[in-house]
């Protein structure tokens, strides 16, 4: 994991905790305060919502105890490998694409992240600028060049 994406992890996690937490305790304490809890599906949706929180909670946690934080000044550009933007031309219709390639829990194709366990990211990494590498996806195989490999 990046040291970004680490950071924005510890933020959502805070977020969580002193934002979502009481918002959610609050709601409980209104829907306990209108009577029979037995037949209230405000308290229900309310303790729900807890639970989901709770699990996600849990889960960010877990992803940052466990990570590891990549140093970038040890990365090259020798070959395709993780934390590297590779600009690559589908050799089929000569499309152009950029993508950083970064861990699973970072991945974000609006920000042009590919998690490095998709199909695309498996073919390119180890390869050099220049070479064709041929990658099975979903639709197929398709061939791309890699055009340049930088940060």
């Amino acid at each position: 994991m990046t040291k970004e994406g680490y950071k924005k992890k510890m933020e959502e996690i805070t977020y969580l905790e002193t934002v979502k937490r009481p918002e959610i305790s609050r709601a409980i304490a209104e829907a306990r305060d209108k009577g029979d809890l037995s037949e209230n599906a405000e308290y229900d949706a309310a303790k729900e919502a807890q639970g989901m929180l709770e699990m996600k909670i849990a889960q960010l946690k877990d992803l940052v105890a466990n990570a590891r934080i990549l140093d970038e000044t040890k990365l090259n550009t020798d070959e395709v490998q993780i934390l590297n933007r590779v600009k690559i031309k589908n050799v089929g219709n000569g499309a152009v694409m950029e993508y950083t390639i970064v861990a699973d829990s970072e991945a974000n194709l609006r920000e042009k992240k590919i998690a490095s366990s998709t199909p695309i990211a498996q073919g390119l990494l180890g390869h050099k600028i220049g070479e064709i590498v041929e990658i099975k996806v979903p639709s197929g195989l398709m061939k791309f060049e890699i055009i340049e490999i930088s940060f």
